[in-house]
């Protein structure tokens, strides 16, 4: 029988799919990669029976498994990494990240600051993130350029900003940006209606109408802390949650960030929406913000993906650790040791994240046809041992720290723990030269 040639045949110790309920873990397994799709996952033998590849990878101390998926983020913020820590909320943003970001933010500084976000999220197992930033033009650059997926959610405030003057110009930029990546295979458009309290029903509504013509998913920090529930009950009558419904901004593809603060009539309007929560545990621990009810939302039926947030208020963008805390939170939270297991966590990274971004479809497990979005994890270290239960493994310990290959639909961006599109240390020369412009400024 002749044997089917493929691109890339990867043979691994484990084969993980965490939205394989069934057997989330396979073991002697290979993945076979043609044309940058996920053409099968079989057994050793069968593999060799059926395929040849022009590139064979043996992989025999590894674990194999989908691409992280960082659901919500500010990139170019890395820049901005311990710049400002140990404050709540609103001293942080406006006593010194935001007067920060008017004194140094351009097109240049989003380059630079996605490059770095890129380098570490890509070293650390993460092949899709979402980015609510300034300059997307610029940052979607640097995703074209090193092979990433992204999401960029355009920011939208009432007032100017370096971006833009207004609410009208970043709406007319948004739809310019859309139609420049229409068709790119790894770059989708979101709107980016930063929040409730920076943007007011006037220009929700905009954002609404605009998000319906052109089919764009709305994506919002929403309920983020306590103080801006009992805020927006006392200017509106209502909680934030229930007047962005109202005014048409929940949806089943909005994408709904932070959610620290929520009601039981929340939880039921999000539930009947079919929109997504992303949960930021390391951030909103940080600032004190609260804590998501992951849990009671997954029993709602809402779908919980996790994002890192800005390296400015997390300080890192190691989505490993991110599910590590979103598992072990749940616990307390809910007095709970079963609440949001290690299987859980996973699928919110990986598939949970893909359904939030509306790109299920193309990522997010090991479906046959599937793009080939993977990561591996390096499994025999003596930190790891003994090795019980895989699952367990990935979540509970720093497993960021072992990844040590990436694919991007079939490309691979890191080889063996080393940057393939990224020159590291000329990166570093770079922000280097920044920090120390930032300092003398």
């Amino acid at each position: 029988m002749s044997k089917e040639f493929v691109d890339t045949i990867i043979y691994a110790s484990i084969v993980v799919d965490p939205n394989n309920e069934t057997t989330p873990a396979r073991y002697k397994h290979a993945i076979i990669i043609d044309e940058g799709l996920l053409i099968d996952v079989l057994p050793y033998e069968e593999t060799m029976q059926l395929y040849q590849a022009a590139e064979e990878i043996y992989l025999d101390h590894h674990a194999v498994m989908p691409g992280l998926i960082n659901a919500h983020g500010h990139a170019a913020m890395s820049l901005l990494r311990g710049y400002a820590d140990d404050y709540e909320l609103d001293t942080w943003l406006n006593e010194h990240i935001w007067p920060a970001e008017n004194a140094h933010v351009s097109a240049s500084f989003v380059s630079l600051g996605t490059e770095l976000a890129a380098a570490e999220m890509i070293k650390t197992g993460t092949t899709t993130f979402s980015d609510m930033y300034f300059f997307p033009e610029a940052a979607a650059e640097v995703v074209d350029r090193v092979g990433l997926r992204a999401q960029f959610a355009t920011t939208i405030f009432d007032f100017p900003c370096a971006w833009g003057s207004g609410p009208d110009d970043y709406l007319e930029k948004t739809l310019r940006f859309t139609s420049t990546y229409a068709n790119h295979p790894r770059v989708t458009v979101a709107l980016g209606p930063h929040a409730p309290y920076t943007v007011n029903d006037e220009n929700f509504a905009k954002v609404v109408a605009v998000a319906q013509e052109h089919e764009l998913p709305i994506h919002v920090h929403l309920s983020e802390t306590q103080k801006e529930v009992d805020d927006s009950i006392a200017q509106h009558g209502m909680s934030p949650v229930v007047r962005l419904h109202k005014l048409g901004a929940i949806k089943a593809n909005s994408q709904l960030v932070h959610m620290t603060a929520l009601s039981e009539e929340d939880m039921a309007l999000v539930a009947e929406s079919g929109a997504s929560v992303i949960h930021c545990p390391k951030s909103n621990l940080k600032l004190a913000s609260g804590l998501c009810p992951t849990q009671a939302l997954l029993n709602h039926g809402v779908n919980v993906a996790i994002g890192t947030d800005g390296a400015a208020s997390n300080n890192a963008l190691d989505q490993f650790s991110e599910l590590q805390y979103a598992a072990m939170i749940a616990k307390v939270q809910h007095s709970d040791p079963t609440a949001i297991s290690a299987l859980t966590s996973l699928k919110m990274a990986t598939i949970g994240g893909a359904r939030a971004l509306g790109i299920d479809h193309i990522v997010g497990d090991f479906t046959k046809g599937k793009h080939a979005d993977l990561c591996t994890v390096r499994i025999d270290a003596i930190e790891l041992q003994p090795l019980h239960n895989i699952i367990s493994q990935l979540v509970y310990t720093q497993s960021g720290q072992k990844v040590t290959d990436v694919w991007v639909k079939g490309h691979r961006l890191l080889n063996d723990t080393k940057l393939t599109t990224i020159d590291e240390d000329a990166l570093a020369a770079k922000v280097a030269k920044f920090k120390t412009q930032m300092s003398t400024n």
